[in-house]
Parts: C-alpha cells; sequence; structure tokens
C-alpha cells in the first residue's frame, strides 16, 4: 500500500471530513487532496504527526507502512480509539498578538508557518508567544525567561494574579505581565522588579490569558 492510500483510509476511517483534516492539521484543504492523491511526495514532520493525531493512526505506519495502524489496545474496538490529548496553535509574532481581533477566520491561510502542540483544551481562539527580553524574568519565585513559549488563550477570564497578553495604546506590539489589583486600581506588573508597573488605563486592552509555558532547549 502506497503512503496515499495509508492516508486515505486513515482519513476515511475517522469519519472526519478533509475541511476538518486541514483544520486540525493547520494546512489548506488543498494539501490534503494532494496528501490523499499521492500528488504531493513529501510530508513534513509537523504534519504527519498532526495528521496521526487527527485520524488516530501511527505517524509511522502513516509514512512508511511500519507496523501496525494503531496502538494495540486500540486494535480489537476501533470505534473506541482514545481521544485526542494534544492541540496544535500557531507561534505567531508579538505585533500579530497586538492587532489581535475576534474574527469567523481567527487562522486565515498563511496566519503563521510555525506550530507548537499542548495538551491544553482552549476556550477559544490560541496562540504561542515566543518570550523576548527579561521583563518576566525574577530572581525569586516565578519566572520566565526570554525563549520560552507561552500559550495565550483569547477566551479565557482575565482576573488579577493572571498573567496576562496586554496592548498598551502607544504600542503596535503586545506585552506580557501579570495583571494585579492595588486598590482597587488593576495594574499590568512584570515579574522583574527592575521594570516599571504600568497602570491598565481604560485604553489598554487585554488580548488573551497565558494559560502555558514552554521551555524549548
Amino acid at each position: 500500500m502506497e503512503r496515499h492510500e495509508r492516508i486515505a483510509r486513515a482519513i476515511k476511517l475517522s469519519g472526519k471530513k478533509k475541511g476538518e483534516i486541514a483544520a486540525l492539521c493547520g494546512v489548506a484543504n488543498s494539501a490534503v487532496t494532494q496528501w490523499i492523491s499521492g500528488e504531493s511526495k513529501s510530508l513534513r514532520p509537523e504534519n504527519l504527526y498532526a495528521l496521526a493525531k487527527a485520524t488516530g493512526f501511527r505517524p509511522e505506519w502513516l509514512a512508511i507502512g511500519e507496523g501496525g495502524e494503531r496502538e494495540a489496545s486500540e486494535s480489537n474496538v476501533s470505534e473506541a480509539r482514545q481521544p485526542v490529548e494534544s492541540f496544535r496553535y500557531p507561534v505567531i509574532s508579538w505585533v500579530a498578538a497586538g492587532a489581535w481581533a475576534e474574527a469567523v477566520e481567527p487562522y486565515p491561510a498563511g496566519f503563521s508557518d510555525r506550530y507548537e502542540f499542548s495538551e491544553y483544551d482552549s476556550k477559544g481562539p490560541a496562540f504561542w508567544l515566543e518570550v523576548k527580553g527579561d521583563s518576566m524574568t525574577s530572581p525569586v519565585g516565578q519566572s520566565i525567561t526570554e525563549g520560552t513559549l507561552i500559550l495565550v488563550d483569547t477566551e479565557a477570564e482575565a482576573t488579577p494574579g493572571k498573567l496576562v497578553i496586554a496592548k498598551l495604546p502607544d504600542s503596535n506590539e503586545a506585552t506580557f505581565k501579570k495583571l494585579v489589583n492595588d486598590g482597587g486600581k488593576l495594574f499590568l506588573k512584570p515579574l522583574n522588579p527592575a521594570w516599571r508597573i504600568e497602570p491598565f488605563t481604560e485604553d489598554c486592552r487585554i488580548v488573551g490569558v497565558v494559560v502555558r509555558a514552554l521551555q524549548k532547549f
């Protein structure tokens, strides 16, 4: 069985439509069509693993036909496939995060060329940001160092004490701070005491809440 035939079989048995598979893999519908037809001769590793998650089939089997189609625990009752435990979110720029707004299509084609997985099932559209600078690096307690990937849920509730991504009126980029309440007023507080605390005014806007952090080595 050729690779494109294995992919076609996996998608068919998953019960999902091509559009659903495309959305889960973060690609255009035409890409899935090319995978099925064999027109596409290459399949990026991240697309392969996303396809495996979306269909419930093993990536090794999809890629080279090695081993069983699915894990042994799933071989007896195909309807009892394990639920998807990882979710795929785009990595975007701080400028894109600052310009974030609700839309009918939150992830348009070409929105990002990089994706990362998380077990977190977001309440709304979500994305990863790569931390820049040391404003959230603290010598004690909670600390988020430069280079860390943070997952932002745009519909999680932003309450005092949460780490948030906010848009300040004098910047076109988003900023990463801790939302705090002091004397009934809200502030955006860096974890690094060397950085200035910003008042959260009516011109500020919360983009989303940071729900996960991923340190890449």
